[in-house]
């Protein structure tokens, strides 16, 4: 996420730090939660079923656990889908391409015949 710069429309330097970050079970470590905490970052990742299960045996020395937001989690829906129609272009699934600009041209290329 270090290397995730997002350009302004207007003057200023590219933004660094997204607003929210929505991410699955797989993101759901404690590294990864202090490192958002640090920065700053709100987000909105559900637990494992083995964390919740470490946590209830532990009890009261467990900890409460994180905060999740139902409502923000159902909009991750929405980019997984949009991922899942970009893979059927067989081009783009394989990765075909041998330099990461020609990649993302196909990327654009792609997303502009699937959405017009």
């Amino acid at each position: 996420m270090e290397a995730i710069r997002v350009p302004r429309l207007g003057p200023g330097r590219p933004r660094a730090r997204p607003d929210h970050v929505l991410g699955d079970k797989g993101y759901s470590s404690k590294a990864i939660r202090a490192w958002l905490r640090r920065r700053g970052i709100p987000h909105t990742i559900p637990e494992r079923a083995d964390q919740i299960a470490n946590r209830a045996r532990r009890g009261s020395r467990g900890g409460r656990p994180p905060a999740f937001d139902r409502e923000a989690y159902k909009h991750r829906n929405v980019v997984e889908r949009c991922f899942n129609r970009l893979k059927q272009w067989r081009g783009i699934a394989t990765r075909y391409d041998k330099t990461a600009q020609s990649y993302e041209a196909a990327v654009a290329l792609a997303s502009l015949l699937m959405w017009a």
